[in-house]
């Protein structure tokens, strides 16, 4: 009797695994099929958003919802010092350790310049070309009381780490109060690649239009990503010496004309002169890609100044971003580039010159002579030069800047 009161007991128990093991696989099979029919990628997504749904799969760690992602603040004055924390507040803006800090509650103007600032850490040439820039900046420049320039860099994290370092040394003997803000490149290309996508294939290197390429026509697009408070700002290349006050640099928007919305100056190499070969062949008369004064030589990017406002409000402007009036003109003047922002900028300005102030050549002294050497020597010197003085030299295709 004892014998079968045991068995029943045993058998209960095995009854009650299998009833649990039952449910166990019965939860298990309803969930793969919940996966499959609920995840399943139904819906139709557009070639742009595939592109950076596989492309942003490395960077998702460090990806901010934010218009502009604001990683990193330093900000000083000449005659306070706080101690920050490194502490993240709910705008995704982390205050860096030995920031100097000056009162932020005075309605200060600000000077905003932006710097592309990805893989430096990478390149020794980068790091010394910053070097030079950073150092030539400080040393020249001067800011009035309540003024303040805002150093703007977009970059990987790696770099910022070794930029933050860089700068500590860079900024010890700035006579002036500044800020400098880190800017994710991964976040920033995420927003700019659906904007600039149709335009890469005519100006990028590769053939096609690539996500990582983007960030190469953050100028072109710049007026849709930075906050509506910010009205103007000035990108500059790393490859640059100062040799006067940056402020200066700044006054130049005041000598926009109407309709103007980038300040630029012309590029001094024959390049679209090259690039624009076709059209020049079948409009033998025309004054695309012929030298200044009187021919149309193109842009180059190295040092540009961005009204936001005014691109922000220019109907025209924004119609040209549009892929059907980008393909349009490219195939109009038989383009293809492969210079990012500056071949969009000198395509456009072929057609509508009103929409760019021409800054005078020493604000941009470009030292390359590539072409001299490639087939233009001929007619080299009529885009190389430049009369009156230089403000900034600019050391493009890793030419050597003079010494002061």
């Amino acid at each position: 009797m004892g014998v079968l009161r045991g068995l029943v007991r045993i058998m209960g128990r095995i009854s009650t695994f299998r009833s649990y093991q039952f449910v166990l696989l019965l939860a298990a099979a309803l969930a793969v099929v919940a996966f499959y029919y609920f995840g399943s990628e139904r819906q139709n997504f557009s070639s742009t958003t595939k592109r950076i749904k596989q492309s942003q799969a490395g960077h998702n760690a460090n990806r901010n919802d934010a218009d502009l992602t604001l990683d990193t603040r330093v900000s000083q004055t000449a005659d306070t010092e706080e101690q920050g924390g490194g502490e993240r507040d709910a705008g995704g803006e982390s205050h860096s350790p030995g920031s100097r800090t000056g009162d932020r509650g005075t309605a200060d103007q600000r000077y905003h310049a932006l710097m592309m600032f990805t893989k430096v850490d990478r390149s020794r040439s980068l790091q010394d070309k910053f070097k030079v820039a950073m150092l030539s900046m400080v040393r020249h420049a001067h800011f009035l009381e309540g003024e303040v320039l805002v150093l703007h860099f977009v970059s990987d994290q790696a770099s910022k780490e070794l930029g933050e370092r860089m700068l500590r040394d860079f900024l010890i003997d700035a006579t002036f109060k500044y800020e400098v803000l880190f800017h994710d490149v991964a976040a920033l290309t995420q927003k700019l690649f659906p904007i600039v996508e149709a335009m890469q294939k005519h100006f990028s290197a590769g053939s096609g239009a690539y996500y990582s390429d983007a960030i190469f026509f953050l100028s072109v697009a710049m007026h849709h990503i930075m906050p509506e408070g910010l009205t103007r700002i000035v990108q500059l290349d790393l490859d640059l010496k100062y040799r006067t006050n940056i402020r200066d640099l700044f006054q130049e928007f005041d000598r926009f004309p109407p309709g103007a919305v980038i300040g630029i100056t012309r590029e001094m190499q024959p390049v679209y002169r090259h690039t624009f070969w076709q059209y020049r062949k079948e409009n033998p008369k025309t004054r695309v890609g012929e030298p200044s004064p009187d021919g149309l030589p193109g842009f180059n990017s190295g040092v540009m100044l961005l009204d936001l406002a005014a691109m922000r409000a220019s109907v025209l402007y924004n119609q040209l971003l549009e892929p059907s009036n980008v393909a349009k003109l490219a195939d109009q003047y038989r383009f293809r580039g492969h210079l990012g922002d500056q071949d969009f900028f000198t395509m456009i300005g072929m057609e509508h010159p009103d929409l760019f102030h021409s800054l005078a050549c020493g604000w941009n002294r470009q030292l390359c002579t590539w072409w001299r050497d490639h087939g233009y020597g001929d007619v080299f010197q009529l885009y190389y030069r430049c009369d009156g003085p230089v403000y900034i030299y600019h050391g493009n295709c890793n030419s050597p800047i003079p010494d002061d």
